[in-house]
């Protein structure tokens, strides 16, 4: 395996990521890895949750023969910007371009390039297939097919009975119900303009927000004809399992999809009942083999079909 560095240009920010090249000299079948919501690098990893689903799906694709590419986002890491101020439509274009980059790298086949997204990297993953020249397939990795304001009022519904006890008693005592707070949020996000805005004392991604509660991934995956991989893990509280079924009956291609048993949001096992409080102990974990093994199965199978 050969790593280099790889920059490249969206709108007015420069982005820099990593090019996984496998060994042997041929041009490889290639794999752009979208990583997920929030400010993450090229290796998935956030400052305080080093998830490195980026880097472990670039080995696992290199083993089986593929060319990968992995990019810091905007404001993260070596790239350019301010994460706080990239909408979701900035985090597609950015995508695209990296796309872009990855068919053109020497050592690439174009004719076969797979986009691989987990969460807000599976939505952009869809969007791409549905717009502009599609990917050879996607997979989409805790993939929502909820529109987002929906699917933030469902997450806060799950999550609440999960949270520490003296968490759930303080809410109580203060007669906090948690659905209510997200959805009177959300009206003070759309009441914004600005790209940065503070919400309850926090400043947030505002436009992304306000662009990601109007997204609704249905309208993408209705246009998708290229194959498609969905898999999700049965404990996942960020998005429903049950999506699954949205996806197969509305992407137009071939889909395959799989609930794998056991597995959280951040591709990790989970033990006992599902809960994000356990991720920071979860993410000493590699990523589920069962579902590198899934994605790297598909990812091959659809290079024999290709020819």
């Amino acid at each position: 395996m050969h790593e280099t560095t790889l920059t490249f240009r969206s709108g007015d920010h420069t982005l820099v990521g990593t090019l996984t090249l496998p060994s042997g000299g041929r041009p490889a079948p290639a794999a752009l890895l979208v990583p997920g919501s929030g400010p993450v690098d090229r290796d998935s990893n956030h400052k305080r949750m080093p998830l490195d689903i980026g880097r472990q799906l670039a080995h696992a694709l290199d083993a089986r023969g593929f060319a990968t590419f992995r990019y810091d986002k905007r404001g993260v890491g070596a790239s350019s910007g301010e994460w706080r101020a990239a909408g979701l439509e900035d985090n597609i274009a950015d995508a695209a371009q990296a796309l872009a980059t990855l068919t053109a790298a020497p050592g690439v086949d174009p004719s076969t390039a797979l986009v691989v997204g987990h969460s807000e990297g599976a939505l952009i993953a869809g969007a791409l297939a549905a717009r502009g020249t599609p990917p050879t397939g996607i997979v989409l990795l805790s993939a929502s097919a909820t529109p987002g304001e929906e699917l933030l009022l469902w997450q806060a519904a799950q999550i609440a009975p999960t949270l520490p006890a003296p968490v759930r008693a303080v809410l109580r005592l203060l007669r906090t119900d948690l659905v209510a707070k997200v959805a009177r949020n959300h009206a003070k996000i759309k009441a914004t303009t600005t790209d940065i805005a503070r919400i309850d004392g926090a400043r947030i991604n505002a436009r992304w927000s306000r662009e990601f509660l109007a997204y609704d991934p249905r309208a993408d995956l209705a246009r998708i004809t290229v194959p498609v991989l969905a898999v999700t893990g049965s404990k996942d509280l960020q998005v429903d399992p049950a999506d699954l079924r949205t996806i197969r009956a509305t992407v137009q291609g071939p889909v395959e999809t799989e609930v794998v048993p056991d597995v959280s949001h951040i591709l990790r096992t989970q033990d006992g009942p599902a809960s994000l409080s356990r991720y920071r102990t979860d993410v000493r974990r590699p990523v589920d083999p069962r579902v590198l093994d899934r994605v790297t199965r598909w990812a091959a199978a659809q290079v024999a079909r290709a020819g």
